[in-house]
């Protein structure tokens, strides 16, 4: 087999090609690069970036065009059937194993995360819709989450999945309410703790089946990711448990386009164990006869634009971090955003914010 000729070709129908002068273009470093990406498909060209076996000045770029021109579905070899089979025999999101993302992600260093976020620590999709930078894009976000849940002062807030506080905060000092954030990481919820002090924000280190009590709104951003298809019905019968009637429900998580059991092996394996995208298909089954889907927003083209700030923010200050992060780690890194931020841009995975209610607004719900 002809390794070289068959990803050459199959990349330059995308735009992209090996050796050539173009951002977007592949500059390969060793041979082994081609049969490890043809053996290996995403795997094996996240893994060869991390090992040198290439470079590129624009990966973003490179793999938009690679997943506008479905090139990437021609380089994907066939699953790990091993990975298949576990995925739909066993719950790998049980409740035994929802400290291990916490462990393997978000606890490996908050002076990573303080360098590459926001000044609020928001690790999700901004909204850049007029915002000048970062910070402001978040706020517009976090902003935008509150008037759609209602907030008004005096409200209880639950928030499954506060990572580092920062919507907890923005809720309790803008909006007056009280606020229970809830995360399965120990770092997150040591700085939480910090940065919430003197407000009425309690974080709780906890997994969202062991949640309790009754709460005027709900919201969870960027944690439904890691729920896991066998427990969205769990995941929505827990929400509609701790709603009061009344209430309102907003989810904001990545989507995939098609139902999947699987996320991408590289991000699997690297960045997000065990974590999996939900479809639409996917969240209406969950949430049928449980809730009603009041308002559905895709906010997804604005990802591409936050993923290409973290990265800026981390080449910007990795001369601060380099004593802890050693360089197969921020090539590790980098690929992630940028090959995250390609996606987004290519409309390959989606954003969405959607509304729920117990039983429906009376005459209707009206976004803001």
């Amino acid at each position: 087999m002809d390794f070289r000729k068959a990803v050459r070709n199959t990349i330059y129908r995308a735009g992209v090609e090996v050796d050539g002068k173009r951002p977007w273009d592949l500059r390969v470093r060793r041979d082994r690069f081609f049969h490890r990406v043809f053996l290996r498909g995403s795997l094996g060209l996240g893994e060869s970036y991390m090992d040198g076996d290439w470079e590129c000045d624009a990966i973003d770029e490179m793999v938009a065009r690679l997943f506008r021109a479905e090139a990437g579905g021609r380089l994907k070899k066939k699953d790990d059937p091993v990975r298949v089979v576990r995925a739909r025999l066993f719950n790998l999101q049980k409740k035994s194993r929802a400290f291990n993302i916490g462990r393997r992600h978000y606890d490996i260093g908050n002076d990573l995360y303080e360098k590459m976020l926001d000044r609020r620590m928001i690790y999700s999709c901004a909204l850049w819709d007029g915002a000048r930078d970062l910070d402001e894009a978040q706020e517009k976000k976090l902003d935008l989450v509150c008037r759609k849940l209602g907030l008004e002062p005096g409200m209880k807030l639950l928030d499954i999945g506060c990572g580092w506080g920062g919507l907890a905060c923005f809720a309790a000092e803008k909006y007056g309410v009280e606020v229970v954030g809830v995360t399965v990481s120990r770092a997150q919820a040591e700085l939480a703790r910090e940065r919430c002090r003197g407000l009425p924000v309690e974080i709780r280190l906890e997994d969202y089946r062991n949640m309790e009590g009754c709460f005027d709104r709900v919201v969870s951003i960027g944690m439904f990711e890691h729920v896991g298809y066998k427990n969205y019905r769990t995941f929505f019968r827990k929400v509609r448990e701790v709603t009061a009637e009344g209430g309102l429900f907003l989810l904001h998580t990545i989507g995939a386009n098609r139902s999947v059991r699987c996320i991408d092996p590289w991000i699997d394996r690297y960045i997000f164990p065990d974590a999996m995208l939900p479809s639409p298909g996917q969240l209406g089954r969950a949430a049928e006869g449980l809730m009603v889907m009041e308002d559905w927003q895709n906010i997804g083209p604005n990802y591409d634009r936050t993923l290409m700030a973290w990265w800026e923010n981390c080449e910007k200050h990795w001369p601060e971090l380099a004593s802890r992060y050693d360089g197969r780690f921020r090539r590790m890194w980098r690929f992630y955003l940028l090959s995250c931020a390609g996606s987004f841009r290519a409309r390959r995975n989606q954003v969405w914010q959607i509304v729920f209610s117990p039983s429906g607004v009376c005459g209707g719900y009206c976004r803001p």
